[in-house]
């Protein structure tokens, strides 16, 4: 049965009960379209430094920003990372940096921009200052967009043409999704994080397995995790092929959101907490497709080829082609093989690696880079390794605690916040051929550089990848701190 869908009950139809999607949907409907498309109401549009082209288009338009308070912007794509770096010396890339200050002066958008604090990757900046919260709709010109779900919103990336419209307008003609909801059950085993589970769940439903959904997660399993451990999960849904990740706000929600500088206050705060309690899925809301997980079957994870769906616990092999059900399957596992160098049947545990990245919106975090300086601390990375944490905040947070300590101690390099080498800008590449432990969550045919050829984990895993120099199963190495 449909979330939209009714029953009969003694001959009066009675309506089911609703989705945390639909109750959202719902309230944000401004009119409905020919061909199943639906004008909705944004609450919150957040903007980053590939933003700028849209400010040239409705300035020569001659059109005005619809509410430009509602729009909040910071760079967070092209700035250096590299530690006393200002500036990039690419005059295009400075360019955009640069421009999209001119343009959120000039409209009256709030912006944090180099040498703000509040600087930082933008889907760590709006759940930090609490402009994402529950029951809102927020866009981003960001495929990742999804992350800002964690806190019960409805969120999901735009293309640039859609990013000019809501400027003009602060409404976004959307089709309405499928609603899927995925359930992890049970306690996490020793070592497993948040990025494992979401790497099982993509594992199991495959990178096309949320095509034309709004996921929405629920279980013991994702209700014990933190509103980081959270982000981390919602982050990943379009790499299910999602177009939004969903977990319904709860107690940890509100602790989070509670005096961050854009969240309700006074009087305000109570009214926003009662609206918040009711948006949770109702208990007989039905969903289009549903899925089940056990946790206690998860174990840290990796991946092996050229996507997120090809991941596999670090205890087992690299799979043979000729054991595929079918044959674009076949075809599609030899050419990420071939591409990234591996040979079926090798041990996850055999395979080395050329250097280490721990930073992107998946796991730039303070929780992250704790998990991360909890397996460095006393060792030595013996390959190169950098941590970009995901805002100035967390940088500072991080300092505060020592944690750039532990990380220079162990020989990796501490750099400013930004998205850096996730998107490969400003040098931070991989040369071609080499093999990339990352954090982040995208593993295509040079993502990382031409030729990089990138495996996605934990940041505790990618720690002790770095002081290994191969895939490692944190576990060997013993405790580790827990983490997205």
């Amino acid at each position: 049965m449909s979330s939209r869908s009714s029953a009969a009950t003694d001959g009066h139809l009675v309506s089911a009960g609703l989705s945390l999607f639909e109750k959202i949907w719902r309230r944000h409907v401004v009119a409905e379209g020919p061909g199943g498309q639906t004008l909705l109401y944004v609450d919150r549009h957040l903007l980053h430094d590939g933003s700028g082209s849209a400010f040239g288009r409705l300035r020569s338009a001659g059109r005005p920003l619809r509410r430009p308070e509602r729009c909040f912007a910071t760079a967070d794509h092209f700035v250096p990372t590299a530690p006393g770096t200002a500036a990039t010396s690419d005059p295009e890339i400075r360019a955009m940096v640069d421009g999209l200050a001119r343009h959120t002066a000039e409209a009256g958008i709030s912006h944090f921009g180099v040498g703000d604090p509040r600087q930082g990757i933008v889907h760590v900046m709006g759940p930090e200052q609490g402009l994402t919260q529950p029951g809102i709709t927020l866009v981003c010109g960001d495929s990742h967009t999804a992350t800002h779900g964690a806190l019960g919103a409805l969120a999901f990336g735009i293309g640039s043409s859609e990013v000019e419209h809501v400027l003009a307008t602060q409404c976004l003609w959307q089709r309405k999704p499928a609603v899927m909801r995925i359930r992890v059950d049970g306690p996490r085993p020793f070592g497993v994080t948040a990025k494992d589970v979401i790497l099982a769940v993509i594992a199991r439903i495959g990178a096309a397995g949320g095509t034309g959904h709004a996921i929405e997660y629920a279980g013991s399993t994702i209700a014990a995790m933190s509103m980081e451990e959270r982000m981390t999960v919602c982050n990943m849904s379009i790499e299910a092929g999602a177009r939004a990740g969903m977990i319904a706000p709860d107690d940890t929600t509100y602790a989070y959101l509670e005096g961050r500088p854009h969240a309700p206050r006074g009087d305000m705060w109570g009214r926003a907490l009662a609206f918040w309690k009711t948006l949770p899925s109702d208990p007989d809301a039905a969903f289009d497709r549903e899925m089940g997980l056990d946790a206690r079957e998860i174990a840290p994870m990796v991946t092996w080829g050229t996507s997120p769906q090809d991941a596999l616990p670090i205890t087992g092999h690299i799979p043979d082609p000729a054991a595929a059900g079918d044959a674009v399957r076949r075809a599609s596992m030899e050419r990420a093989l071939h591409y990234m160098g591996l040979t079926p049947g090798t041990r996850l545990m055999e395979v080395p690696v050329d250097r280490v990245f721990i930073g992107s919106c998946t796991n730039s975090r303070l929780e992250d880079l704790r998990a991360s300086a909890a397996v460095a601390r006393g060792r030595r990375a013996v390959v190169p390794a950098m941590v970009v944490p995901g805002s100035g905040l967390i940088k500072r947070a991080a300092e505060a605690e020592g944690l750039d300590r532990i990380f220079r101690a162990a020989g990796f390099e501490w750099r400013e916040p930004g998205c850096s080498m996730c998107v490969g800008m400003n040098g931070d590449l991989g040369r071609a051929g080499e093999r990339c432990a990352s954090t982040s969550n995208r593993n295509f045919e040079g993502r990382q550089g031409q030729g990089v050829r990138t495996h996605l984990m934990s940041p505790a895993m990618a720690a002790a990848a770095a002081v290994t120099g191969r895939l490692t199963d944190v576990r060997t190495l013993g405790p580790a701190a827990e983490g997205g």
